[in-house]
């Protein structure tokens, strides 16, 4: 005889709610918890949500990682890597393991459980800065870029890479939703480059020129070609939950490039708002590796945008010392210029720096000098962009 159905508690009345469709809620998203971080001068530089969504990590740039319940909305835990540094640090798919790149004394991917603190195995192979560090969504293994040129894949069960591809900057790469195809963005030949993961030592199936875009608008094309795709201006490759949709995150003042996955022709240029516009050259420290150009200092970023679980929108930060932005892919593209203006604006007080949507509900972590849970709020109005 079966046992007794048991059905799983709802979370607590403040926490992140997943039964409302994004759609009726992605308006009404605000800022409910707020964890100040060691010093005013300490940045966050990643984040990432464990596959459950009740987990939420971020990497620090005084050398810590820090551990929140997303379901409770509090601080558990922090952890210190000052021999080695982290960035880009990332849960496996067992809440109680991540993986983070180093930021000092060599280059090497550590394997960390968090219930002890203990490392559980070490990936040494990159020879300078890794920028580029993604979980398999279907199994144990994972890819990392760097600025040695390579791109390397790795299983969480050995210290030794699968594979290694040799290419020019191939500093951003990311997983497809359905894990057979890996995209690794070349900001300096402006290329994306798609790889079919079961035989990645052959050339890429297809490769995206976005100097070749005919249909950018003329704005944009001449910075593109003239050099504006350097590493420090792509921040963030990531697919749509559907796997039609590629975005390539960028630092350049007009905004972020959606593109067709199969084709790679460009779907929307998605436009900052205008209020926050030109960018402060002094503030652009979004990008995945320290960049000698920033006034603010060498923290790096994870890019400052992300689609939000259903794939239908995008969030990110304004530009600005202040309030998100969200762009609905699905909206009215200009004809002539393919540019895509934001649907809303989402206020906040703080700098939105790194943004990451959580799986499983309905909630967006944000960070730059703190981190920031949002949640939907009833009875609040939309804010214009």
């Amino acid at each position: 005889m079966a046992g007794p159905l048991v059905v799983p508690p709802p979370p607590p009345p403040g926490g992140p709610q997943a039964t409302q469709k994004t759609s009726d809620v992605i308006g009404n998203l605000r800022p409910t918890k707020l964890f100040k971080l060691s010093t005013p001068t300490t940045y966050a530089t990643s984040l990432s949500f464990d596959d459950s969504g009740e987990f939420l990590l971020a990497a620090c740039s005084d050398e810590s990682l820090q551990l929140y319940s997303a379901k409770e909305g509090r601080a558990l835990k922090t952890l210190f890597s000052k021999k080695y540094g982290a960035h880009l640090a990332r849960f496996t798919h067992h809440s109680q393991s991540i993986i983070y790149a180093s930021t000092k004394t060599d280059d090497t991917i550590r394997y960390l459980s968090t219930h002890d603190n203990q490392f559980l195995r070490y990936f040494k192979g990159h020879t300078a800065p890794v920028t580029a560090l993604a979980l398999c969504p279907a199994s144990d293994t994972f890819i990392s870029g760097s600025l040695d040129n390579t791109v390397r894949l790795w299983s969480l069960s050995s210290p030794s890479p699968q594979g290694k591809l040799n290419l020019a900057t191939p500093t951003l790469a990311t997983y497809d939703p359905s894990a057979t195809v890996i995209a690794i963005a070349s900001p300096s030949t402006s290329s994306i480059l798609l790889y079919d993961l079961r035989n990645y030592d052959k050339p890429p199936f297809a490769t995206f020129d976005l100097r070749a875009l005919d249909s950018l608008p003329a704005i944009m094309a001449s910075p593109l070609a003239a050099g504006a795709g350097a590493p420090k201006d792509w921040t963030k490759l990531e697919f749509s939950n559907d796997g039609k949709s590629l975005i390539v995150g960028t630092n350049n003042t007009l905004g972020h490039l959606l593109l067709d996955a199969f084709s790679g022709e460009l779907k929307a240029l998605l436009v900052r708002p205008p209020q926050y516009l030109p960018l402060n050259p002094s503030s652009l420290r979004a990008t995945p590796w320290p960049s000698s150009s920033s006034a603010v200092g060498t923290a790096a970023g994870q890019g400052d945008l992300c689609f939000s679980a259903d794939g239908r929108y995008v969030v990110g930060g304004s530009g600005g010392d202040r309030d998100a932005a969200v762009w609905d892919v699905q909206g009215q593209v200009d004809e002539e210029t393919k540019t895509l203006a934001p649907l809303c604006g989402l206020p906040c007080k703080s700098r939105v720096g790194i943004v990451e949507w959580n799986p499983r509900y309905n909630m967006v972590a944000t960070a730059d000098r703190e981190v920031v849970f949002w949640l939907p709020e009833d009875g609040v109005g939309v804010k214009p962009p």
